[in-house]
Parts: C-alpha cells; sequence; structure tokens
C-alpha cells in the first residue's frame, strides 16, 4: 500500500493541523485510504474569509506583472511534478493514467493562459456626449471568492476557477469535494511554493453543510460553484439574498445526434469518447445518443461492439480505458440505474453491470442501453456514469426536438456529412456548447464553457470570458 497524506489545511499561508475526520479512498481498490482529512468548523472558516479578504486588498493593488509572475510559477510548479500529481489523480480519483496526465498538463495550462490575462489591460476608451469630457471604463478586482469544486475533474476545475481570480486581483477559498481531497492539496502546495502571498489563496476541507459558514460571510463577495444541480440551485437562492456574485456549472444530459449520413466510424468514435471516457463522469458526457432511422442498426451493431472491446480495470495500468467509478455511492446509484432500466423494457445491448475479477473496486461494465424511449427515466435524468441511452427518430427535425427536449442545456452534438443540417443544428440547438463531428465532451481551456438552461447559471467560466465574473466594471467620467 502507498503512503497514506496526512492533510492540513492552507489558511493564511500556514498549514493548519487538524483531527483527521474522514479519509479519501482508491476506488480501484477502496481498502486503500490515500488521504487522511480534517474538516473545518465555522471558526476556521470564518478566519479563513476574513483572512482572505484582507490579502486580497493588497493583491488588487499589486501590478498585474507581480500577479502574472506568480501564476507564471504556479504553471512551471504543476509541470515539474506532473508525474506524481497524475498517479495521485489516477489512485485518488479513478481517472485512467493517460487522462490524469492531461488533466495535470491542462490545469498547468490554464495557470499560463491567465498568468498572459493578467497583463492584458481590460478597458474602453469612448467618446462622452458631452464636449470636454472624456469617458473610459476599467475593470477592478471584485474581492474575496469562495469556489466548491467537484470531484470529477478535481484539479482542472479548481484550476479553472482560482487563477482567472488570483489574475485579476481576488483573493480565494477553495473548498474541494470530499473524495478528491488529496488532489486539491497538490494545488494548494504548488500555489504555496510560487510565492503567492500569504492568505490570497487558502484551502478548507468541510462538509457540504458547515460549508454554508463560509458561503454566508460577509466578507464573500462571490461564488463559483461546480456540482449538482440540486446543490447549486441551494447556494444560488442564498447568494442572491445576500447579493453576492454567482456562476453555477451543474447537471448535463447531453445528446449526440448520427443523421443517415454519418461517417459511421467517426460516430462510433465520436459516441464512445463522449459516453465512455472518463468512466462517463463528466458533465459534458454524451448520454443520449439520438440516431436516425437508416443508420441505426449499422450504427448499433457498430458501437456495441466498440463498446464491448474497452478494457476496463486499474486506472493506472496504461492499457486500461476505463476505471472504476470514484465512490461507493455512484457505483450504486449507476447499478440501480440499469436496473430500472431494464424496468423500463430497456434492451442491454452491451455492459450491464459490475465487472467481476476486479477485487472491491467500484468497476462497471460500459453500459449501452437500446430500444429506449424518451421518457424512460434513463433517457431523462443525469446518470453520471458509463451509461449510454440510444434513441432512435425518423429524421433530423425529430433529432433536434428530442435534443432539445430536456431540462439541461450544456453540451450538444452532431455528426453528419451535411453543411447544411450542421449549421441548422448550430443554430438551433439549445445548448451552451455544440460540437460537430466530434464528442459532446472534450473543450478547449482558453474558450467560455457553459450551458443554458438547468445546466449553469451567471456569466461563462474559462478563457476570455471569465473576466465578466472574477472583475467589476468601472466607468470613469473627467472632464
Amino acid at each position: 500500500m502507498a503512503e497514506v497524506k496526512k492533510l492540513s489545511h492552507y489558511v493564511g499561508g500556514e498549514w493548519v493541523v487538524g483531527a483527521a475526520a474522514q479519509s479519501s479512498h482508491n476506488p480501484a481498490e477502496p481498502s486503500d485510504i490515500v488521504a487522511e482529512v480534517p474538516a473545518a468548523d465555522s471558526d476556521l472558516l470564518h478566519v479563513a474569509a476574513d483572512v482572505g479578504a484582507e490579502a486580497g486588498e493588497e493583491w488588487a493593488s499589486a501590478t498585474p506583472e507581480v500577479r502574472a509572475d506568480c501564476l507564471h510559477r504556479v504553471s512551471e510548479h504543476l509541470d515539474a511534478r506532473r508525474e506524481e500529481i497524475a498517479d495521485l489523480l489516477s489512485r485518488e480519483q479513478g481517472k485512467v493514467i493517460a487522462e490524469a496526465h492531461g488533466e495535470v498538463v491542462r490545469a498547468s495550462r490554464i495557470f499560463r493562459y491567465f498568468a498572459g490575462e493578467a497583463v492584458r489591460r481590460h478597458g474602453l476608451a469612448l467618446d462622452s456626449v458631452r464636449p470636454g469630457v472624456d469617458v473610459h471604463t476599467r475593470r477592478e478586482a471584485v474581492g474575496l471568492f469562495a469556489l466548491v469544486t467537484p470531484w470529477n475533474f478535481p484539479l482542472s476545475i479548481p484550476a479553472w476557477k482560482t487563477a482567472p481570480a488570483l489574475a485579476f486581483g481576488n483573493s480565494v477559498v477553495l473548498k474541494p469535494a470530499g473524495p478528491t481531497p488529496a488532489i486539491a492539496d497538490a494545488l494548494a502546495r504548488a500555489i504555496d511554493a510560487a510565492g503567492v502571498p500569504a492568505g490570497v489563496f487558502n484551502l478548507v476541507y468541510a462538509s457540504g453543510s458547515s460549508t454554508n459558514a463560509l458561503l454566508e460571510h460577509p466578507a464573500v463577495r462571490g461564488i463559483s460553484f461546480t456540482g449538482s444541480t440540486s446543490v447549486g440551485q441551494s447556494i444560488g437562492d442564498g447568494a442572491i439574498r445576500r447579493q453576492q456574485r454567482i456562476q453555477l456549472e451543474m447537471g448535463g444530459k447531453n445528446a449526440l445526434v448520427i443523421l443517415d449520413d454519418a461517417d459511421l466510424d467517426t460516430a462510433v468514435r465520436c459516441a464512445l469518447d463522449g459516453a465512455f471516457f472518463g468512466t462517463g463522469q463528466r458533465c459534458t458526457a454524451s448520454s443520449r445518443l439520438i440516431v436516425t432511422d437508416a443508420i441505426h442498426d449499422r450504427f448499433v451493431a457498430a458501437f456495441s461492439a466498440a463498446v464491448s472491446a474497452l478494457r476496463v480495470g486499474d486506472p493506472r495500468n496504461p492499457d486500461v480505458q476505463v476505471g472504476p467509478v470514484a465512490t461507493s455511492g455512484q457505483f450504486e446509484n449507476i447499478l440501480g440505474y440499469i436496473e430500472i432500466a431494464r424496468s423500463e423494457g430497456a434492451v442491454i445491448a452491451a455492459g450491464g453491470g459490475p465487472v467481476k475479477g476486479e477485487g472491491q473496486g467500484y468497476f462497471i461494465r460500459p453500459t449501452l442501453l437500446t430500444g429506449c424511449s424518451p421518457d424512460m427515466r434513463s433517457s431523462c435524468e443525469e446518470i453520471f456514469g458509463p451509461v449510454a441511452s440510444v434513441l432512435r427518430v425518423a429524421d433530423y427535425e425529430g433529432a433536434l426536438a428530442l435534443a432539445n427536449a430536456t431540462p439541461f442545456g450544456l453540451s450538444a452534438g452532431i455528426v453528419t456529412r451535411s453543411l447544411a443540417s450542421a449549421r441548422d443544428f448550430q443554430r438551433r440547438a439549445r445548448a451552451g456548447m455544440v460540437m460537430v463531428n466530434l464528442p459532446t465532451a472534450g473543450v478547449d481551456y482558453h474558450v467560455p464553457f457553459g450551458g443554458t438552461k438547468q445546466s449553469s447559471y451567471g456569466p461563462r467560466e474559462q478563457g476570455f470570458a471569465a473576466v465578466e465574473f472574477y472583475t467589476t466594471q468601472k466607468t470613469i467620467y473627467v472632464a
């Protein structure tokens, strides 16, 4: 067994030791304890907010170059520890090692990108309607942000929230997901080693209910949350009452439309990646495969074979394509959905249960459901695991209507050789991100990320859009 990490909170530039209250486990081998974690009480959460708010005032007045240099150094520290952090990520979250490496690289590049954004002056010079008056706008830091992040991308999502917050002069208190605390610790240590001033970045471990002591603190000026729809809506309601800035990234039930004229190999590749890589634990995953009549049978045959051939097992084995789901709760929930789909009349074309011979790990065979109707729970509800439903439709218009018939609107994709269909889908798909001949999952770090309807609320994340959330705009008149 590997070493058990003893984690500490990071508040005001100090590592704050506390009694272990919970632990994280290797989902491929649950008896393997990865880290022992303290739990912050309300007093420590208040201290973190107070310290963060105070440190943020000086950080906001630092030159952009100071902030840029710090973020560059964070990127360099992540690069230097790439192998170690990727192995830890694979062990604690269950992500296959190639994807874990990719996540560490992505986090490093996010910090590098926002190091550049820190020195890019945002503002406009405008002509006044009055003679002798100059008008210009400038963007300024908002203050202290509370960041609440999930376990499915435990390094890159905290990175894409933290980096822009720091780049634009704000301070941060990060509350990571319970199943992946050691990855948050790795990020905090990179930030500490980079010389980010004490108190500008803080890390606390807390239960969901305890987190309210942080979110409700009067020094917190904004909240960025990624997680479930129910929790996000609850956080959003409170933030709006307190007049805090709020950014919510929540669920998805994303459709990949496959038209009669699609290239079959492209359709299979896009569906395989979108539905099952990342063990299906991506909010952008292709959980609904909407297939038109003429290609349906050929697609199902080819796709079923490809799904059945996926290699499931120890995520740190480089030959494995699909690792375990992240927690025992996820494991039971996903298996429950598969049984519900069976009871509703879906056909299990591939997979359909746990993987035998993989010890006590949370391994589920990638599962393809066919013969599905739009009203089945498996077709409507976010399962967040390696399960995809095939829905048969007559034509493009039926496919588009079904793709849009969901309360979610994060990502949508289409596989087609028709330029007319592709252009029409880009315009009419009710989703924040649209993919053409690409998987619905997989996005660039320098462009906006977010959805519509119940998937997202507030300004977009990532890339050039991040400035809208992490700064406030001031208009200045000079006679």
